[in-house]
């Protein structure tokens, strides 16, 4: 099997991003911390935002912003994806304050933020 690294060069924001992913879905597996795991998952989202706005992007592409100056034929950017990452940043940063509020309560309530002992306590008693 031969790999063509022409197709990978090519491609790379898409390989960079499932790297990313992947690296976040790694952390969050073998990491029994919930702290390191939250900062998995905010890897894991940042891997997804770089696909896609590596999606909406066009090689050669401008802004989408109206300028009369600029020839009909002018090829834009998709602002979709923009605005859709935008959205996706403002959700993940409510949901990970909210997870850190969940972990600082859980804290205060074991003692621990590490995943195995909280199971224990909670299964003894």
């Amino acid at each position: 099997m031969k790999i063509d690294f022409s197709i990978l060069l090519l491609n790379y924001p898409y390989f960079v991003s499932v790297i990313i992913f992947c690296l976040g879905c790694l952390c969050i597996l073998t990491q029994h911390n919930l702290l390191k795991k939250v900062i998995g998952i905010n890897i894991m989202q940042s891997g997804i935002f770089l696909f896609y706005i590596a999606l909406g992007n066009i090689k050669g592409g401008i802004a989408p912003i109206f300028d009369p100056a600029m020839p009909e034929a002018a090829i834009y950017i998709n602002p979709l994806t923009s605005t859709l990452i935008l959205t996706g940043i403002v959700v993940g940063f409510s949901v990970t304050a909210f997870a850190l509020a969940l972990i600082v309560k859980l804290h205060q309530f074991y003692g621990t933020i590490h995943a195995p002992h909280i199971i224990r306590m909670r299964s003894l008693g």
